[in-house]
């Protein structure tokens, strides 16, 4: 293999030779044929390069007129029209021909680990507050706000991120976020008081947080097209960040723990704070794979926005020749399309005040209005975000918390190795539920709204079922199947929401999605303290309440995205 592939600093290749192909000599894709043909304008089929549209079923090769049309097709439904905006759909074109391959298997697996840590900390931070509560004499619910601190660096770095790798880029953004969350997960668990361990939280957030925006949009800037199929396997880290934070804490809290506060010190109680040191050994492991075992090529599209067109094109024949394809892709076919590099430079690189200014322009009227274009379209648009704020909120309500419910479950106080084992095992019996989601969304008749629905409705009522028992066998095998549905219904809501979306507001559609998701995390544990102060199972039922709203407002989606084109 070589030392040489294993250097995170190596420079890309300019130039590949042996992967460039002539234009003519590149394949023309016509539209599915399972592509809906109903008389639905909100699902546009025209020719974007996201959904392999090109040219003409009678043509047998690409020409420079042809794509020359596709690109200006694309332009007119854009809101920007400028030379870097006409080189991005060419690349766009250019990695939709190279096809999916040995790279991008490879970035969904690095990708996966951002979502991994993501809820491997959510839940993380959630095992360790009991033990927390013992060892620096807080109440179960006043020990909440380690996880309001986590949350809050949730949304800081979530936003902070997505602008951050529009400027220094992808590559930087990657790497840094899982570094960061490491270097400060491995320093909590040296936390010498309550504050300086939620405050570690906080600072640790700010690092996961930037894992979804930037390694779902770097792994989607790197497909050849948009599947929902693959939008929702990569849901499937998700609950392994879980089970693996669950096992491990069944192996250290109940044999590294105080039982009650009375006497409880740091030394009697170091099991949450090995579980912490894991974790973050465990993410840091995750960053060293990322960094010297893998080479990313820097996103084309970033490269662009910075005027940096040669390392662009030399990003695609890393691409093809790591997927052992071809590709057509040169500096001249850029040019021709979009200007030449001498002569619009200015034009084609984008300064940091222009980068910063488009993404905030995602969340501009203008950019909004198409959301509600019509009745139809604005009206699903709505409903969506009603159920990523209603599932933000409701979701941590319950999984924040969930060892102290279970310590509690049956109506006493349970060991710590009965509350950590019954946490283990829904972990386990929760994982495969984003695996079966991935078949059920391309069932006729079920699709994904309707797996979606049925999974949430599920949800809900399991979370009921939960309080209205006081038997402890039976609210974990609530606690199982909840565990199971959520993911579910959190893998296909994942896959869903930007099929619905306008390719040129896509971002905009899925960017306010998250906002609102965090923002109903962020008030989750303030409704978990105050409301669980007066009764235990309130925040329970506010739980369910919300899932059961957000179940009514699935059914209630006009759209449904199985076997049709995105928009």
């Amino acid at each position: 293999m070589g030392l040489e592939k294993f250097n995170p600093f190596k420079k890309d290749s300019p130039t590949l030779p042996s992967v460039v192909i002539p234009l003519a000599d590149a394949p023309v894709y016509s539209l599915p044929e399972k592509a809906d043909k109903e008389s639905d304008q909100s699902l546009d089929r025209s020719s974007s390069s996201e959904n392999g549209a090109a040219g003409s079923k009678d043509s047998t090769h690409l020409t420079l007129e042809a794509l020359r049309a596709e690109v200006e097709s694309d332009v007119s439904t854009s809101t920007n029209d400028s030379a870097y905006d006409r080189k991005a759909k060419v690349i766009n074109r250019a990695l939709q021909d190279i096809g999916m391959g040995r790279y991008q298997w490879q970035l969904f697996v690095l990708c996966g680990f951002g979502w991994t840590a993501d809820n491997l900390w959510l839940q993380g931070v959630a095992l360790t507050l009991t033990p927390i509560s013992y060892e620096f004499g807080l109440s179960d619910t006043w020990v909440r706000f380690s996880t309001c601190a986590l949350f809050l660096g949730l949304c800081i770095g979530a936003s902070f991120w997505g602008i951050a790798s529009d400027i220094i880029g992808r590559r930087l953004a990657f790497n840094a976020t899982l570094f960061l969350t490491s270097a400060f997960g491995l320093a909590a668990a040296g936390g010498p008081t309550w504050i300086g361990t939620s405050a570690l939280y906080a600072c640790l957030g700010l690092g996961v947080g930037g894992n979804l925006p930037v390694d779902g949009a770097l792994f989607l800037e790197f497909l050849p097209f948009i599947s929902g199929n693959l939008l929702t396997m990569l849901s499937v880290w998700w609950p392994v960040g879980q089970l693996i934070g669950s096992l491990l804490a069944w192996a250290f809290i109940p044999n590294f723990s105080c039982t009650s506060h009375e006497g409880c010190t740091k030394e009697k109680n170091m099991g949450w704070r090995y579980l912490v040191l894991t974790l973050g050994a465990i993410t840091f492991v995750m960053f060293i794979l990322r960094f010297f075992c893998f080479h990313l090529y820097e996103s084309p599209k970033f490269l662009l926005s910075r005027g940096r067109q040669e390392e662009a094109v030399a990003s695609v024949h890393g691409i093809a020749y790591k997927n052992g394809a071809k590709t057509w892709l040169t500096n001249d076919i850029l040019n021709e399309i979009g200007g030449h590099a001498e002569v619009h430079e200015k034009e084609t690189g984008l300064s940091n005040s222009q980068i910063v200014g488009r993404f905030f322009s995602k969340f501009s009227m203008e950019r909004i209005a198409p959301l509600f274009a019509n009745k139809r379209m604005g009206w699903n648009t709505a409903l969506l975000w009603f159920c990523w704020t209603t599932i933000g909120m409701g979701y941590p309500l319950f999984n924040a918390f969930l060892p102290q419910y279970l310590s509690q479950s049956g109506g006493e106080t349970n060991s710590n190795y009965i509350t950590y084992r019954n946490y283990a095992i829904s972990s386990i019996v929760g994982l495969p539920g984003s695996i079966l989601a991935c078949w059920t969304v391309e069932i006729k008749y079920i699709g994904r709204k309707g797996t979606m629905a049925i999974a949430t409705l599920i949800t809900g009522v399991l979370l009921f079922c939960f309080t209205a028992s006081t038997n402890s066998d039976i609210q974990l095998l609530c606690t199982c199947l909840e565990a199971f549905f959520q993911n579910i219904m959190y893998g296909v809501l994942y896959a869903y929401t930007p099929e619905t979306f306008p390719a040129p507001n896509r971002g905009t559609g899925t960017g306010i999605s998250s906002c609102l998701n965090r923002i109903a995390g962020l008030c989750a544990p303030l409704v978990g303290i105050y409301a669980g102060s007066a009764n235990p199972n309130s925040p329970i039922y506010a739980s369910g309440g919300l899932i059961l709203a957000s179940f009514v407002a699935m059914c209630l989606l006009p759209i449904e995205t199985r076997g049709k084109q995105t928009l």
